[in-house]
């Protein structure tokens, strides 16, 4: 037996910016095709997306995931047409469980190492939220799991996991 989800009429949309570990990539891909998100990769990449290492991280369910790549966040935006964007970074003081979710809205994560980059969160200061983590430890969460939090916690802010059904 396995505990499903309805899939949402409108899934979110997540966008990357300039990720560099393909695995990371790969994983969130794989999460994608999960909840019914499209993905969405900007700017340059640290791999390419043929890579064997993104491939195995999402296994078999590439084929279950929109992936678009974007040279740019406006050629991105742009694209997805419409909606404005909640950004994830360590560096605030607002608490992503205070986001504002909505179906088929934009969530976006920045490069493992550099995070977003600093032109985006100053445009939008007012939509950049963090997840919370013990003070004094880590600086920040794996991109993968933070990708993972912020869109189950938004799935379950827009009612998509209500009533869950079990299939045999």
């Amino acid at each position: 037996m396995k505990l499903r989800m309805r899939a949402p009429r409108l899934g979110f949309h997540v966008v990357l910016v300039e990720p560099e570990i393909p695995q990371n990539t790969g994983n969130v891909a794989r999460l994608c095709a999960a909840t019914g998100s499209r993905l969405h990769l900007v700017g340059e990449l640290g791999f390419r997306t043929d890579d064997k290492a993104v491939r195995r991280a999402g296994l078999d369910y590439w084929h279950l995931v929109e992936v678009s790549q974007h040279p740019d966040f406006a050629t991105c935006l742009g694209a997805i047409g419409g909606g404005e964007p909640l950004l994830f970074s360590a560096n605030t003081d607002r608490d992503f469980r205070g986001a504002s979710y909505s179906p088929g809205g934009i969530l976006v994560f920045g490069s493992e190492s550099r995070g977003l980059p600093a032109g985006l969160t100053d445009e939008r200061r007012d939509r950049v939220y963090a997840i919370p983590t013990a003070a004094g430890s880590v600086r920040s969460l794996n991109l993968a799991n933070a990708v993972a939090v912020v869109v189950y916690h938004g799935l379950g802010a827009i009612g998509a996991l209500d009533g869950t059904l079990v299939e045999e």
